[in-house]
């Protein structure tokens, strides 16, 4: 006997099996598009920073998800001085500026290692100009680096990058560090002590420079982009424990970095935060900095950093090559012992290289 089959009955028949089968489907799409590690399953890394504008990076790739992504938990600190608990595998990753004190460190044998770029001064972005006392500009006293002879210059410390600056600022007026009077103080004392004419001239870096000069206490003679393009003033590091032990994360926590770094990126435009992400990187370093007031960040020269990720080997070479002459570094410690790119390059090599948007 033959089996009819009703078409009307065969066709309903089909259509709930495809209802069923797209039903199958959206709960397995939806699964895949929701997991993410447990807090078990994430490998935690310890970061420490100085909570200053050039941590951006760091900050954007914590709140846009992208270390989660790579199934990375950031415990965050707050620190001055990174190369001692890096080296002694305290931490895993700190944010530092370069000095003589690093180089130091490496040449004693502490087991860190320069990773990326942090901040850096590419044109448009002098984030650490050098600045006169406004009365000595008016007066005629000073118009370039010439008239530096004498003058009391407040500067950070004497190990920092930005003594390598203000070394090739000082030759561009035909004089020496020694030529002049240099004193050692924290950046947000530079305001008040421009202000109130204990300093005739400083190395400034953001907010602090932009206040100089908002409070008509001082005048830009000129930016660090200028007199040294390219700087490579701060450096994400790692721990040699953390290179060694977590290989993998290490590389993940990369990964994220620079799309941090990338995201940042576009956030600029023409010197300052103004391209397409700004509003967002704006809010992001407001909530994660002590500095409150959006508008601040609208106004300073914000810093450079490469979207590629790594830092300039030829500026570390020149600021070696000052602070040995100098005598802050005595030892035979080469930029190759202390920088590593590799995880940098495995980054670029999966994210492939930086493509802006559109400003």
């Amino acid at each position: 006997m033959t089996h009819l089959v009703n078409e009307g009955d065969a066709s309903r028949g089909s259509i709930a099996k495809t209802i069923y089968a797209l039903r199958l489907l959206c709960v397995f799409f939806i699964a895949l598009g929701s997991w993410h590690p447990t807090l078990a399953q994430m490998a935690n890394v310890r970061v420490a920073l100085v909570q200053s504008a050039s941590d951006a990076p760091f900050f954007i790739a914590e709140k846009k998800g992208y270390f989660a992504n790579e199934g990375i938990k950031i415990t965050f600190s707050v620190l001055r001085d990174v190369i001692a608990p890096l080296g002694t595998g305290q931490l895993d990753v700190g944010a530092t500026s370069t000095s003589a004190g690093l180089f130091n460190a490496v040449e004693r044998g502490i087991n860190v290692k320069i990773v990326a770029d942090k901040g850096s001064t590419p044109p448009g972005y002098g984030y650490q100009p050098i600045l006169v006392r406004k009365d000595l500009i008016d007066s005629g006293k000073v118009k370039s680096f010439a008239d530096f002879k004498g003058l009391k210059v407040a500067a950070f410390n004497n190990g920092s990058a930005s003594m390598s600056t203000l070394n090739d600022a000082l030759a561009r007026g035909g004089l020496k560090l020694s030529d002049t009077n240099i004193v050692f103080m924290p950046f947000p004392q530079h305001v008040l002590a421009l202000s109130n004419g204990a300093v005739d001239a400083s190395i400034t870096t953001e907010p602090s420079a932009t206040e100089a000069i908002k409070r008509g206490v001082a005048v830009r003679l000129m930016s660090d982009d200028v007199i040294y393009p390219n700087h490579q003033l701060a450096v994400v590091m790692y721990g040699g424990d953390f290179i060694r032990d977590q290989p993998e994360t290490a590389k993940k926590f990369m990964r994220a970095y620079i799309r941090g770094v990338r995201y940042y990126n576009d956030a600029l435009k023409d010197g300052r935060l103004a391209g397409p992400n700004a509003a967002d990187v704006i809010a992001i370093l407001t909530e994660s900095t002590s500095i409150k007031d959006p508008e601040i960040f609208k106004t300073i020269t914000p810093n450079g950093v490469n979207p590629n990720g790594e830092a300039n080997l030829v500026s570390l070479r020149k600021d070696l090559a000052f602070y040995k002459a100098q005598g802050l570094v005595t030892g035979k410690v080469t930029i190759e012992q202390a920088v590593d790119n590799s995880f940098v390059d495995a980054a670029i090599k999966e994210l492939g290289p930086y493509t802006p948007r559109i400003k």
